[in-house]
């Protein structure tokens, strides 16, 4: 069977299940949920196995620690993997539900109902951990969807798709309401995106290379984020010890992830309080440094910042500082620089905070926390699809609401227009 044959039968097979996912009961989509979690906790050990082989294979082909961080199923990922599905059959299901009923002065009432997207594709790089996430809030969210993750992960991916079609078929749901993409050949992801007669919405998880591919080549509607260039902003009223445990964490505890800081900026006033012993943290845990010539002049082995580097993504331990006048300029500098995804301030000045809340333009906003939260798990999604910068139709950490939308219902009783 060749690629168009197969992925169009997946299609196929995707909107079928698509159809009896929109009207399953909720409680049958959490037992669903349930027996994933076991199916996960009683296969871990084959789960690690594959994922073993997975990581071998990554490193004979060279793939840098960021990436096989991302790979790896330690026990503390099936942990989190099993917890996210618990989570996600504890919240309330959105399907069907009816807000802002109104009656009208023609006496119908009109409101809106949530309803499922249908099909969602999606294509991720790495990340095993991403089908069990995308799994759980397709399902309760009434979809069906294809997942195609990367070849890197091929035996991980595998080890879990078991694990979801053994649950969803214990509960009674159809086995095709996820299916995982068995073929590594990349011609898989142009059929996917590209064939939306089957599919509704996709969603890319990865680096730059491949969403700005999907977002170029595909015919069906995107929900993405292209670079996560995340901003921590120290102002001059923040508490000094709050300001080096957020800007430490944001930036080093992982490095690889859309939510790390990329770039520090530090009100001029509070700079020299702040920086020397924050660059030591940073020097400790082997941060490259790169900053604007002030921060130079306190930093004595930072390395000058370029304009490059402050539209730069690393991923890796390496960090930008720029001092700022204050709030406007950082502001000014976000919202040049950023790429809509999270940003943070440090400030115990109530007014500030409200206003860096209301004037940068990101999907998360924060003050006095660390970029690290603009995860679905922490905002209490269970779990997320991705994060999307775009404003429509989802912002942000994409949970079950994300995966939904809505129409208009009107009921009446015999109304007729006049």
């Amino acid at each position: 069977m060749n690629i168009e044959t197969y992925m169009e039968q997946l299609g196929r097979n995707a909107r079928q299940a698509s159809r009896e996912m929109s009207r399953a009961e909720t409680g049958r989509k959490n037992q669903a949920l349930i027996n994933i979690a076991e199916a996960l906790q009683a296969n871990r050990e084959t789960l690690q196995a594959e994922n073993r082989k997975d990581l071998e294979n990554g490193k004979k082909n060279g793939l840098d620690s960021a990436l096989l961080d991302r790979l790896a199923l330690k026990d503390a990922t099936i942990d989190s993997m099993i917890d996210g599905l618990k989570q996600v059959a504890a919240l309330a299901d959105p399907v069907g539900s009816i807000t802002d009923l109104n009656y009208r002065p023609s006496g119908i009432q009109v409101g809106q109902m949530r309803v499922p997207l249908g099909v969602i594709g999606i294509i991720y790089e790495s990340r095993p951990n991403v089908t069990v996430d995308a799994a759980a809030l397709c399902l309760k969210s009434g979809n069906s969807c294809i997942l195609r993750g990367g070849s890197e992960a091929i035996h991980s991916n595998q080890a879990i798709a078991a694990c979801v079609t053994e649950g969803l078929k214990q509960a009674g749901l159809p086995e095709a309401a996820v299916q995982v993409v068995e073929t590594t050949d990349r011609e898989a992801v142009g059929a996917l995106i590209t064939m939306d007669q089957y599919v509704d919405v996709i969603v890319p998880r990865g680096g730059k290379g491949l969403i700005e591919r999907i977002s170029r080549d595909a015919t069906i509607a995107v929900i993405k984020h292209l670079d996560g260039i995340c901003h921590v902003y120290i102002d001059n009223d923040a508490d000094i010890d709050k300001a080096i445990n957020i800007a430490l964490n944001a930036k080093t505890h992982r490095y690889g992830v859309c939510n790390a800081m990329e770039t520090l900026l530090v009100a001029e006033t509070i700079a020299a309080r702040v920086l020397p012993s924050l660059a030591q943290k940073y020097r400790e845990k082997g941060v490259e440094l790169r900053g604007c010539l002030k921060t130079c002049s306190l930093v004595p082995d930072c390395i000058r910042a370029t304009e490059e580097d402050w539209k730069t993504e690393y991923l890796a331990p390496i960090l930008s500082i720029r001092i700022v006048s204050g709030i406007d300029e950082a502001i000014a500098h976000i919202n040049q620089y950023s790429s809509a995804h999270t940003e943070s301030i440090v400030t115990e000045n109530y007014t500030l905070a409200r206003r860096f809340l209301r004037e940068v333009d990101s999907s998360s906003v924060m003050v006095n926390a660390s970029t690290r939260f603009a995860d679905g798990y922490e905002y209490g999604l269970g779990a997320e699809i991705g994060i999307s910068t775009d404003k429509l139709h989802a912002r942000g950490p994409v949970g079950l609401n994300g995966l939904t939308t809505l129409k208009y219902v009107v009921l009446g009783d015999g109304h007729i227009r006049q």
